[in-house]
């Protein structure tokens, strides 16, 4: 069982090449009509443009080969940036958003160029689901039969997370972003294009804080996927001269894990049948399991 399926730089691209469209349109359409939400989503798309390259950048790092200082290589730099990415979308995308509303809520004037304004919207939505379509189409390749609330709790790839996050984020925005400059227009009052603002703010900020509560516990040390660890238990149990399993850890580290394991060999082996038993097992299990990057196995007559 492997769950390398999916590709977080697939997702990436896709979530960079929307924001990018996305953000230049609503900059031009924020400077015709002076809408407060249009500029909170303008910025909030620029944001997310850049949080991609960042995520990118966290990929490119997490490849770099292991050395004596980081014995078990540098997978964990790319939690680094997604945490990095989580707060950049707290800060930037949700306090500038309620800022920006709070400071125009007693704006006066009405929207200008309102058809303009919701034909940008319902544009940048199209490029949200595209960019949400290519997100999932990575998730689904890995999440197996769970449900998506599910895999987001499990999930180990930090990036897919984010990726996916900052997509639900932008479309629930946009879908904020287009009601309140509709009422705005349609009444008059500027008041909801600012309440808008701020209302996106605060969906960014809850995003935010759910993409970093998730990625702190990668940064931590997280075992591997509970799917990765029951096939890892179940390839031990397989193994003939194995008479007991005490103890299977397994950290994740970026795209690889490391395993270690605590066994009771059958009586009467000896040190080099033993040896070759389970250098077997290993050989195996990295075959079957293929995220596994370390394999460490200790036979012990007790835990």
């Amino acid at each position: 069982m492997s769950t390398g399926g999916g590709s977080p730089l697939r997702a990436i691209v896709y979530a960079f090449t929307a924001n990018l469209l996305i953000a230049i349109t609503k900059t031009a359409t924020a400077v015709a009509t002076g809408s407060s939400s249009m500029l909170a989503e303008a910025i909030h798309s620029y944001a997310d443009t850049a949080n991609q390259l960042l995520l990118m950048l966290g990929l490119h790092r997490s490849r770099r080969a292991a050395d004596r200082e980081h014995p078990l290589g540098y997978g964990k730099v790319s939690y680094f940036w997604s945490f990095v990415v989580a707060v950049l979308l707290f800060s930037v995308g949700g306090l500038f958003s309620l800022y920006e509303g709070w400071h125009k809520l007693e704006a006066e004037g009405e929207i200008q160029n309102l058809g303009l304004a919701v034909g940008v919207l319902g544009v940048s939505i199209l490029l949200e689901c595209w960019s949400m379509w290519g997100c999932l189409r990575e998730v689904n390749r890995i999440r197996g039969e769970r449900s998506l609330w599910r895999w987001l709790q499990q999930s180990r790839s930090s990036e897919l997370v984010v990726v996916f996050g900052e997509d639900l984020a932008a479309l629930l925005g946009l879908s904020t972003a287009l009601c309140f400059v509709v009422l705005a227009g349609v009444t008059g009052d500027r008041r909801f294009d600012a309440i808008g603002s701020m209302v996106i703010g605060a969906l960014l900020v809850v995003v935010a804080v759910f993409l970093a509560v998730r990625v702190k516990a990668l940064l931590i040390g997280r075992s591997a996927d509970p799917e990765v660890v029951e096939a890892i238990e179940r390839e031990i149990a397989r193994e003939p001269m194995i008479e007991e399993v005490f103890n299977v850890i397994t950290v994740q580290v970026g795209s690889q894990l490391m395993l270690a394991a605590k066994v009771r060999l059958a009586e009467g082996l000896g040190l080099e049948e033993a040896c070759h038993h389970l250098n077997r097992l290993e050989k195996n299990l990295k075959r079957q399991i293929p995220e596994i990057g370390w394999s460490f196995m200790e036979p012990d007559l007790e835990d």
